[in-house]
């Protein structure tokens, strides 16, 4: 981790040096630390840094003390995004999770929009994720708004090493170019379908209501018992798609997908929900099946950003800085998956808590990791 801290101070700061009273790197390093430490707004970092400066000073400079929180976002919003990108990709780059699986790995985008950045004026920042199985973002990109999320995760795709995974999508990143993006960067793809792809959509669905087409499919399925409810999971998989009048228009598209959740209640009523997906993979339903089980990892990751670090409750209207932010609690996110913290385990946000009361003994942890 020492290594990746140490990239921070290649930082390129433009602002005049000899105006400069509190170094960019130092406020980089303060933003990180307090947030791993439970701290959500700019107040917050301030107080954290004032009641643990002599501890920070082992890795900050501080040439002049602590900064007030309307510096600390100044100048945090003036820090290139760009930067803040590489310093995660730092980080991913060191935790080098290379397993030797042949399991294919499974990678997940999707979007969040900051709601606190948003108001009457303006519309919150759109962040178009990828997220691993694994719960850890590789990439993201802003965008002004969800419409553009669709010219979003061609260049995003484009900014990771993709050969070998599956990409999963949400139906609106379902579009013939995205897909051809996938298959060009010699990925696979298993991609949602809504009622927004015309006739697929239904032509997939009447294919799968007829029970002997779909007793001839690739099957799984599994069974779940939690909190008095009993979900069941079913998928089907088939590469029949010969009379699909779109299969040309989709690039290496070989298959589609049905899956069916059913969930028991104690009561014992019945929620069920369809779902249905086309897919370059050939009839591997493991792999599918995995694939569309796997996305919801990105909507977990999420609910972390507005529950455990309560990104929509920060109202930071400053677009980059409020960007900055996210970049930072995805990176506070991943080390906090990684660590435990004291001697049982904890959840995210009871581990950020913990880290706020003893920092100077658990952020040493994290810093020798």
């Amino acid at each position: 981790m020492k290594e990746v801290l140490d990239f921070v101070s290649t930082v390129t700061d433009l602002r005049q040096e000899k105006k400069v009273l509190h170094k960019m790197k130092d406020i980089i390093l303060l933003v990180f630390f307090a947030m791993l430490a439970n701290a959500d707004d700019w107040g917050e970092m301030e107080v954290f840094g004032k009641e643990h400066e002599k501890f920070l000073r082992n890795y900050l400079e501080l040439p002049n003390g602590i900064p007030s929180h309307d510096t600390i976002q100044r100048v945090f919003a003036m820090v290139p995004s760009e930067f803040l990108e590489q310093f995660q990709k730092k980080w991913n780059e060191m935790l080098n999770r290379e397993e030797g699986e042949k399991i294919r790995k499974l990678l997940a985008i999707d979007g969040k929009t900051q709601r606190g950045n948003g108001n009457k004026n303006q519309k919150g920042n759109h962040i178009v994720s990828a997220v691993d199985e694994n719960g850890f973002c590789l990439g993201q990109k802003r965008v002004e708004e969800k419409t553009n999320e669709i010219m979003a995760i061609p260049e995003l795709l484009d900014s990771l090493t993709i050969k070998g995974c599956i990409i999963t999508t949400d139906a609106m990143g379902t579009q013939t170019e995205i897909a051809k993006k996938i298959r060009q960067k010699r990925a696979d793809y298993v991609l949602a379908l809504k009622g927004n792809q015309g006739s697929l959509y239904e032509d997939v669905r009447l294919y799968f209501s007829d029970p002997e087409l779909r007793e001839k499919c690739a099957y799984k399925k599994t069974v779940e018992k939690a909190r008095g409810k009993v979900e069941k999971r079913e998928y089907w998989q088939t590469e029949d798609i010969g009379w699909l009048s779109q299969k040309k228009a989709w690039p290496g598209l070989k298959s589609i997908l049905l899956t069916r959740n059913t969930i028991k209640g104690a009561d014992g009523k019945e929620q069920i929900e369809e779902r249905y997906f086309i897919s370059s993979l050939s009839t591997e339903i493991e792999d599918a099946a995995r694939a569309v089980r796997g996305h919801w990892k990105v909507e977990s990751y999420h609910w972390h950003l507005d529950v455990t670090f309560r990104e929509d409750g920060n109202h930071t209207l400053e677009k980059q800085a409020s960007y900055n932010l996210n970049i930072m609690r995805k990176l506070s996110i991943s080390i906090l998956k990684m660590i435990e913290v004291g001697n049982k385990p904890l959840s995210m946000k009871k581990k950020r808590y913990a880290i706020g009361t003893n920092p100077e003994k658990h952020l040493e942890q994290i810093i020798n990791l």
